[in-house]
C-alpha cells in the first residue's frame, strides 16, 4: 500500500497515521522525494483503507501488490516525464535520442561528435569516461578529465550528457558535469550505488543486468525511488543467454512489458542489444514501434578505430540515416 501525504502535513498528524497503521500490524517506511511525500506500508491486505483515507494529512491512498511499489503503474497511471531543461524532455510522447561514442577518447573526437549531434538535432550525448571492461588490460576511460572535456564542448550548445557512474564515491565529482547518471548492466544490483543515487536530484537511467529479469530491473529502480529520487529511466540492453552468434539477446518483449508494469520512461539500447553494427538501425526502429520512449546508441566517426565497442558502433552516415528514418516513423508512433 502507498499513502501519499500532503507536503504540509503536521508532525502530530503524521504520528497519528503511523499509530493507526502500526496498530493494524503494518510496517511503515516514509519516503520523501523531490516531488512528494509517501508512506510505503507492508502488512495484511484486509485493512479497510477508509480508516486511513479520512485521516488528516492523507492526500491519496493506493493498493499496490507488487514488490516494486513506487515504480509500479498500479498507483500512477500517467507516464513519468524527465525534464532535463532547455526543452529537453524524455517521455513526452516523442522519441528521445541519445548518442555518442562508447568511450570518450580525445577533444577532437568529442568535437566531431558534438558537430554530428547538432547537425541532426540530437539533444543528448552519451559517452563513457569510467568503463567497466571484461579485460583489465582494455581501455578503461579517461575518468573525470574526459567528463570535463565532454562537458566543456556540450554545454555551450545545451547538449545534455549521460554517462556511466561505477561507484558511489564518483558521484560528487561527476555531479556538476552530468545530466543523467547511467547505471550499467554490471552495477544494476550494486545496492550501495543505487542507494547513493537515490539521494541526489539528478535523473538516473538503470540498465537491465547482464542476466537480469524484468522484475529485478524494476526492483533496482525501486531502490533509488525509495531513497528519494523519482527521476528514473529504465533501459533494455539485452541479456546473456545460450546464444553466441550475437553479443546479447535483445529482449524487445521487455519494452512493452516494462511500459505496462511501470510509469517510468523506457529506453532501448540496440547497440549493446545485438552488438553487430549492421542490425542496430533495424532494432532501434523496432524498439520505437514496440513503445520505447527513446534510443541510446553508439556512434563514432571511424568505428573501426574506436578504442572500445567499434563492432557495434554506427558511423556518422549510418547514424544520420537512422535519424531520418526515425523522423519518417514518428507519424506512426
Amino acid at each position: 500500500m502507498i499513502i501519499q501525504l500532503h507536503k504540509t502535513i503536521k508532525p502530530e498528524d503524521l504520528q497519528s497515521i503511523f499509530k493507526t497503521l502500526e496498530s493494524n500490524q503494518y510496517s511503515v517506511t516514509q519516503v520523501k522525494t523531490q516531488f512528494e511525500n509517501y508512506l510505503i506500508c507492508i502488512g495484511k491486505q484486509d485493512l479497510d483503507i477508509r480508516t486511513i483515507g479520512h485521516l488528516k494529512g492523507v492526500k491519496d491512498i493506493h493498493r499496490v501488490s507488487d514488490n516494486y511499489k513506487l515504480v509500479s503503474r498500479k498507483w500512477k497511471t500517467e507516464n513519468t516525464k524527465i525534464d532535463l531543461g532547455n526543452n529537453v524532455i524524455i517521455g513526452n510522447g516523442h522519441p528521445s535520442l541519445m548518442t555518442g561514442p562508447c568511450s570518450i577518447e580525445s577533444e577532437e573526437q568529442v568535437s566531431k561528435i558534438v558537430a554530428h549531434l547538432l547537425k541532426n538535432n540530437i539533444k543528448i550525448m552519451r559517452g563513457g569516461v569510467y568503463k567497466p571492461r571484461s579485460s583489465p588490460y582494455a581501455f578503461r576511460g579517461l575518468g573525470i578529465d574526459g567528463l570535463k572535456m565532454m562537458h566543456e564542448q556540450c554545454k555551450p550548445h545545451n547538449i545534455k550528457i549521460i554517462t556511466e557512474v561505477m561507484q558511489a564515491s564518483q558521484i560528487e565529482d561527476m555531479m556538476e558535469y552530468v545530466d543523467i547518471f547511467q547505471v550499467g548492466a554490471r552495477n544494476s544490483q550494486n545496492y550501495n550505488l543505487l542507494d547513493a543515487l537515490g539521494e541526489i536530484d539528478k535523473p538516473v537511467m538503470i540498465k537491465r543486468g547482464i542476466s537480469g529479469t524484468i522484475e529485478e530491473l524494476l526492483n533496482s529502480a525501486e531502490y533509488i525511488f525509495s531513497k528519494g529520487n523519482e527521476k528514473l529511466l529504465l533501459c533494455e540492453r539485452g541479456i546473456r543467454t545460450f546464444e553466441t552468434i550475437y553479443r546479447n539477446t535483445f529482449d524487445i518483449n521487455a519494452i512493452q512489458i516494462l511500459k505496462d508494469k511501470s510509469h517510468l520512461p523506457v529506453i532501448a539500447d540496440p547497440s549493446h542489444g545485438i552488438g553487430i553494427r549492421e542490425y542496430v538501425t533495424k532494432l532501434a526502429l523496432a524498439s520505437l514501434m514496440t513503445g520505447a520512449d527513446g534510443i541510446i546508441y553508439e556512434v563514432h566517426e571511424k568505428p573501426e578505430e574506436a578504442l572500445s565497442d567499434g563492432q557495434q558502433t554506427l558511423n556518422f552516415i549510418e547514424s544520420e540515416k537512422l535519424v531520418q528514418k526515425i523522423e519518417h516513423l514518428k507519424s506512426l508512433l
